[in-house]
């Protein structure tokens, strides 16, 4: 019961459209302290730090994925798993990599973050991701699970944990705008202003570069997300 009491919260809270203004600084978002230069140097980097151990993570997923489908072709949108405590984030982290290096994506993400909040699964033990992956149909488990057990997976993990500590990353969801401006999702924008601050702040970033702007990709169709559905069923 608390759960969906959380979600309906999260809900009104994200749901709410952001008024058409400018992304203003220290209400919208802050600049970093120090910037971090992106591994992607011909890009646009919009990174998104999160846990699947978070429920706000979980409803904001879906609403970032589909909006960075939108992206121009100068901007990449990265996914990085936290790693503050090693025992309890590494094996999320691995799970995070294994995903991206499959390139799994939302689909994978969506099921992840539903067994992981929802069903309460604890899927950075081992032994329980070896029988969750491989039963799984809306995407390819068994190759996540070969991807976990690469040889490349472990250092991948790491890796978000030294990048969590670059950034300096203190709370979930946290995204990044080119390695310099944090997004701030406010009860006031929701999660409709805070993709409309991702945009402002890569216009920011594309005119502080000097670069041309891209045509930029289709929108996608709306989606009912994860967080939406579940809303519905805690009001049934």
């Amino acid at each position: 019961m608390k759960l969906k009491k959380f979600f309906i919260t999260a809900a009104i809270a994200l749901g709410v459209a952001l008024p058409a203004s400018a992304a203003t600084e220290g209400v919208d978002y802050e600049v970093l302290p120090v910037e971090v230069t992106p591994i992607y140097k011909d890009k646009i980097e919009v990174t998104e730090f999160f846990a699947y151990w978070c429920p706000t993570c979980a409803y904001v997923e879906p609403f970032l994925s589909k909006h960075a489908r939108t992206f121009a072709s100068d901007t990449i949108f990265r996914q990085e798993h936290i790693v503050w405590d090693e025992e309890r984030d590494l094996g999320f982290a691995r799970l995070a990599a294994a995903v991206k290096q499959t390139g799994a994506g939302h689909k994978a993400n969506s099921a992840i973050f539903n067994a992981v909040v929802e069903q309460r699964i604890n899927l950075s033990d081992v032994d329980k991701l070896a029988q969750w992956l491989p039963a799984q149909t809306t995407f390819d488990g068994k190759k996540v699970w070969d991807a976990y057990n690469s040889f490349s997976n472990l250092p991948a993990a790491k890796q978000m944990g030294d990048w969590t500590t670059q950034y300096n990353i203190k709370s979930t969801p946290t995204v990044i705008v080119g390695g310099k401006y944090h997004v701030l999702f406010t009860e006031k924008g929701g999660v409709e202003g805070g993709m409309k601050t991702i945009d402002e702040l890569i216009e920011k970033v594309r005119q502080e570069r000097g670069m041309s702007k891209p045509a930029p990709k289709a929108a996608p169709v709306p989606v009912k997300s994860w967080g939406a559905r579940l809303v519905e069923a805690a009001n049934k």
